[in-house]
């Protein structure tokens, strides 16, 4: 990406002013973490580039980027009011970080996922618990329309429903007795005999908040093109879900 091409992308971050940004307050800290032990996502940098902008801009957080395992220990968690994962495959966390991980969000703080964050750990059922879904598979990758939750104040900005063009994932196993559906494609978009297709009963989320012992999680599945990180409406959902996750929304 050329230099100029990527400051004029920061700077439709920088419009940004989300949802119940409370400058007056010490910012709080967001771990994102984005190690790949599957697919690795060419967006990654740019994504911590813009997530870093929004929190500069709203004043209420700023953003810590890593790939090191060992950050996830009881005493690294507390710096920190939530976690963000933009991750792939079984990541090599250890039994006691992967406590720690979920003792941290147990405890009232924030969990966040992004894209592929559903499509890691398969092998453990916490996070599945956690996350509230996994990944199963992408047979669109195209513009369709999205259907949203008026009623929810993370994504109420955006009206009934918006047009985006991006990999669009299937969901598994998702427990949608606990979870909240924010955004959800409209099948009518697509062609539902392709290759791949499952339909489900509950379609096809594709952003949800659920609650996990005292803590918030959010989860888009949104977020496989730059373009999408571009996408002001895709910047305010994320900033309104950090702020939320860190109870500093309305």
């Amino acid at each position: 990406m050329r230099r100029r091409d990527f400051i004029a992308l920061l700077g439709g971050a920088a419009a940004i002013r989300p949802l119940g940004a409370h400058a007056q307050r010490a910012p709080e800290r967001v771990l994102y973490f984005t190690y790949s032990a599957g697919y690795r996502h060419d967006v990654i940098p740019l994504s911590k580039a813009i997530l870093r902008q929004l929190g500069s801009n709203s004043g209420a957080f700023e953003v810590t980027a890593t790939e090191d395992v060992s950050e996830f220990s009881a005493e690294n968690l507390e710096r920190y009011a939530a976690v963000m994962f933009y991750t792939s495959g079984e990541l090599p966390m250890s039994d006691a970080q992967k406590s720690a991980l979920l003792n941290f969000v147990r405890s009232g703080r924030g969990f966040l996922g992004v894209h592929s964050a559903t499509d890691t750990f398969y092998g453990w059922a916490d996070y599945l618990d956690l996350i509230g879904g996994y990944f199963n598979g992408h047979p669109w990758h195209q513009a369709v329309t999205i259907q949203v939750d008026p009623g929810d104040p993370l994504v109420a900005f955006l009206g009934n429903s918006l047009q985006i063009e991006d990999e669009i994932y299937q969901i598994s196993d998702f427990d949608y007795r606990g979870s909240r559906v924010l955004l959800r494609l409209d099948p009518g978009s697509v062609d539902l005999g392709k290759t791949g297709v499952r339909q489900r009963f509950y379609g096809w989320p594709l952003a949800w908040t659920r609650f996990y012992g005292e803590g918030r999680v959010f989860y888009t599945a949104l977020g496989h093109e730059p373009s999408v990180w571009q996408d002001a409406r895709y910047q305010r959902m994320l900033a309104n879900a950090i702020l939320w996750s860190m109870r500093r929304s309305p």
